[in-house]
């Protein structure tokens, strides 16, 4: 039982480029299939998406496009599963930090491997995906990768040395984002406003701004400029921003997760 897609493991991120792949028309559900040690969930995917919902592994790996949807710590015991049985002619993609592709395709005897990493905004069509393929994966194979991953946000090709940077700067980064908003709407709550409001001003705030740098394309020192009245209320802030080291501290966390991403990996 041969399937376009096949997603060994079933869990949010592969609901979320399921979900993404067949809103966009990359895909039917009745060509992907989809593994997972959890009855309920595979029971859930199968309802919600009409994907073909499978207890074994084996049979998912004989799809033409095999993702590995799964945590780092079981991916050994996942290929040596489906080393016997996987399509041999299949693209895999791995989808889990620190997993490089000379690991995966060290394991599988050969292959043709594309390491991802996309962000928990795939799971609203906005996410970010770092994408890099090995050297045997031809361009028309790669486009039809990107195609996937481009029905949930957007995708950058880079090589593999800089996944560490790119975890750090998008992988990671929404957790970074949350907690700005969240502090944005307590210092809303501190002055009087209601808790849901503060939240929604907060985070249509960002949104809007993200939106606008991305749209303009212009540096964002020159937007933030241009916020910015002389004596105003917003250089107030900028400057108490700065003085409490706020761009150093995100300059730090990001290294930090950089030096995490190595270590694991």
């Amino acid at each position: 039982m041969t399937k376009k897609l096949g997603f060994i493991g079933a869990g949010n991120m592969a609901e979320a480029i399921i979900a993404g792949a067949i809103k966009a028309g990359a895909v039917t559900p009745s060509d992907i299939i989809a593994s997972d040690m959890d009855k309920a969930r595979l029971s859930y995917m199968a309802e919600k998406h009409g994907v073909v919902a499978s207890k074994d592994n084996a049979t998912t790996a004989q799809s033409e496009i095999i993702f590995l949807s799964i945590k780092p710590h079981i991916y050994d015991a996942v290929i040596s599963e489906i080393k016997a049985t996987i399509n041999p002619n299949a693209l895999v993609i791995i989808i889990a930090a620190g997993i490089s592709i000379s690991y995966v395709k060290e394991r599988l005897g050969g292959g043709k491997i594309i390491k991802t990493m996309p962000n928990t905004p795939a799971m609203v069509n906005h996410g970010m995906t770092a994408v890099c393929a090995s050297e045997n994966v031809t361009e028309s194979e790669l486009a039809q990768v990107l195609n996937i991953f481009n029905s949930v946000g957007k995708t950058e090709i880079l090589p593999e040395r800089l996944f560490d940077a790119y975890t750090a700067l998008a992988g990671s980064s929404p957790a970074y984002a949350f907690m700005f908003i969240e502090a944005m709407a307590d210092a809303g709550v501190k002055h009087g406003l209601p808790r849901a409001q503060a939240l929604q001003i907060s985070t249509q705030a960002l949104l809007g701004a993200a939106k606008m740098l991305q749209e303009t394309n212009e540096h964002p020192a020159k937007l933030r400029d241009a916020v910015c009245s002389p004596g105003g209320t917003t250089i107030a802030a900028v400057c108490e921003l700065e003085k409490n080291g706020f761009r150093n501290a995100v300059i730090s966390a990001i290294t930090a997760c950089v030096e995490k991403y190595n270590k694991m990996s």
